[in-house]
């Protein structure tokens, strides 16, 4: 029998969750997840149009009816993150989770040759906008009274990798981030903060990253889906801080529970 970690059926009914990077890869698998198991979920990425796709998949599911948040990450300014918090308030009065799949890197290549305006660009889309928006969100978090926040790391953030540049730069800051921001709100006890590394899973990003690799030697997005669920739901509760690795394990949860 699997040891792996199972999420309760209807685990994550009745809470609101934003997921960032919902179009494709991990973003989707864990958007389409988290309704399954009785969320309401807002699926946002830089362009409506690129979410219909993980819209209609819910909707058609049966599952609670999800929202549309188109975002730009890269251009947007703090005000946009504010005014973004402000219309989800008005629509959810709060939010019981906050889910960072969002990445994005053009290219791996030694620092010695990396292009400053890449450089800015991949830590604003990995880091800065990651910090604004959950800064601006900070507020309808607190109001769920049990939040959960889940930044999703990466092997070369925890250990950085020749060539992989801004990225693996901006994934180390996530890490320290997620640190900072779980010591700051673990006395109140209302949001939990954690990073989460997938591993290697079949997307777009790593297809464009290694054209000539087979995507089908390693898993789907939908392998890590549980994981995620894990720590968005009751079960994680008094879990913060942590740097997980998915696929989570049951002997692992029972673990950060004690």
């Amino acid at each position: 029998m699997s040891d792996l970690y199972q999420p309760a059926a209807d685990c994550l009914a009745n809470r609101r969750i934003l997921v960032t990077g919902a179009a494709e890869g991990i973003g989707r698998a864990v958007a389409i997840a988290c309704a399954r198991y009785g969320a309401t979920v807002i699926v946002s990425d830089f362009d409506d149009t690129d979410l219909d796709g993980t819209y209609d998949l819910i909707e058609a599911s049966g599952a609670p009816q999800p929202a549309l948040l188109p975002l730009d990450l890269e251009r947007g300014d703090a005000q946009l993150f504010l005014n973004t918090a402000l219309a989800l308030g008005n629509e959810f009065a709060a939010l019981d989770g906050l889910v960072h799949c969002a990445a994005y890197t053009p290219y791996l290549g030694r620092i010695d040759d990396y292009d400053p305006s890449d450089w800015e660009r991949v830590l604003r889309v990995n880091l800065t906008a990651a910090f604004l928006l959950t800064q601006a969100c900070l507020p309808l978090l607190y109001a769920s009274g049990e939040a959960s926040v889940v930044f999703t790391s990466d092997r070369v953030g925890r250990h950085g990798l020749a060539y992989w540049g801004a990225y693996a730069a901006a994934k180390c800051g996530l890490e320290g981030l997620m640190q900072t921001l779980a010591a700051e709100t673990a006395d109140a006890g209302k949001v939990r903060v954690n990073s989460l590394e997938p591993g290697v899973v079949q997307t777009a990003m790593r297809r464009a990253l290694y054209p000539a690799e087979n995507p089908y030697h390693h898993p789907p997005p939908e392998t890590v889906a549980a994981s995620y669920l894990y720590l968005l739901s009751a079960e994680s509760r008094g879990v913060t801080g942590q740097q997980l690795t998915a696929p989570l394990r049951v002997s692992e949860t029972l673990r950060h529970r004690n």
